[in-house]
């Protein structure tokens, strides 16, 4: 159910609390795996990265759309036009395909200014190289929605945003049209205001944080996969305790880390962590996760690049320690089946950064574990337990 909720009085300008139903996709990672095509993949993209000199020097770099899961319906101009979005606090710009995409945005669904009354030019171009790829076009103004065409909506006007020219065949092969960055303006290419940022600062929001409620992996795709909350805490879905951490860096959701812990291994270092989720598992250094995984009786898929082991394992909970607080992760989290039935997934991969940006990047099973607030006010990020079974 999508809520909208008006909190303001009569006479005064109208800010809203927002909830934003998302819906569960298999990540493609998984889909290319069955297929015996990820480990191909995997190593075109780790060539990338290792061979681009912009990559290895902006923090960009531990941004991965092969993983995302979870995605909503927005809407942009007037009338509205629909898009299926993936709804990303790794990234801060907001682009769909436009009508003038060439042959790479065929079948997705493309923005047609000339059809929208609210339309204002703009004309700069714009260009994201992300890990696996690229999307470029030119940016314009207009008004957007979170929800889509037939659901409660956040109107947000004067946004701008990114017209898809062109996409890389990461994006192309995705069966989502665009992506809604919500991180910070700092991160973003060409100092672009983030919608959401946008919409408090025009009065349209509450509170200027949203919180971000994951559901367990869906068996079916479409399905409902949680709750995306703008401008208020989900009290419906998470612990009305939150945990608060100050941000060590206002461009990603980035925090500090001070421990990791599974079983007998433990590793007690300063971790610079950033909270995405656009990644459905959570990524660190290869030793670190060799040895907890080592720990755990898991077995690395040189194949896949992703530890494996019986689903039936009594598993460890790993336990992350921030701010002086524990977060445990327990199997329902941690272990995501491959489609057998027998074998899974362990939740966390091998992704070392050189040396540049975050050490570790905790997704999804981290995000469905504990909801996790966003306070773009305060620079801070805070973390509840979700109210489903763990």
């Amino acid at each position: 159910m999508r809520t909208l909720v008006l909190l303001a009085l009569l006479g005064l300008t109208a800010a809203v609390v927002y909830k934003h139903d998302l819906h569960w996709r298999e990540a493609k990672m998984f889909k290319m795996m069955r297929a015996g095509e990820w480990k191909a993949y995997r190593e075109h993209k780790e060539a990338l990265r290792a061979n681009h000199p912009v990559l290895a020097n902006l923090p960009q770099t531990v941004l991965d759309y092969d993983d995302f899961e979870y995605v909503g319906n927005v809407t942009i101009g007037t009338p509205q036009q629909n898009f299926v979005a993936v709804l990303d606090t790794g990234s801060s710009n907001f682009w769909v395909p436009a009508t003038n995409c060439d042959s790479s945005c065929s079948g997705k669904s493309k923005y047609d200014s000339g059809k929208s009354s609210t339309f204002v030019k703009n004309g700069k171009s714009w260009s994201i190289q992300y890990g696996s790829g690229d999307a470029r076009g030119t940016l314009a103004q207009d008004t957007m929605t979170f929800g889509g065409i037939g659901e409660n909506q956040l109107a947000i006007p004067k946004t701008v945003f990114g017209m898809a020219t062109h996409i890389s065949d990461d994006f192309a092969q995705d069966p989502t049209d665009g992506i809604l960055g919500l991180a910070f303006q700092s991160l973003a290419v060409d100092n672009v205001v983030p919608p959401l940022q946008n919409a408090y600062s025009q009065g349209i929001l509450d509170q200027p944080l949203f919180s971000v409620y994951l559901m367990h992996r869906g068996a079916t795709e479409g399905q409902a996969g949680g709750i995306f909350t703008y401008g208020a805490i989900d009290s419906t879905n998470c612990d009305a305790s939150v945990t608060w951490e100050k941000l060590t860096s206002a461009t990603y959701w980035q925090f500090r880390v001070t421990k990791f812990q599974v079983g007998s291994y433990s590793q007690t270092k300063n971790y610079d962590v950033i909270s995405d989720t656009g990644t459905s598992l959570l990524a660190g250094p290869s030793s670190v996760i060799a040895a907890m995984a080592k720990a755990i009786g898991a077995t690395y898929d040189d194949w896949d690049g992703i530890y494996t082991l019986p689903c039936n394992s009594n598993l460890a909970d790993l336990q992350i320690t921030i701010g002086g607080n524990v977060y445990s992760l327990g199997k329902v989290n941690m272990l995501l089946d491959s489609g057998d039935g027998q074998t899974c997934y362990w939740g966390a991969f091998p992704f070392d950064m050189g040396g540049f940006g975050p050490s570790w990047i905790l997704g999804d099973p981290f995000i469905r574990q504990y909801c996790n607030v966003y306070d773009f006010g305060q620079n801070r990020i805070g973390f509840a337990k979700s109210k489903q079974a763990n």
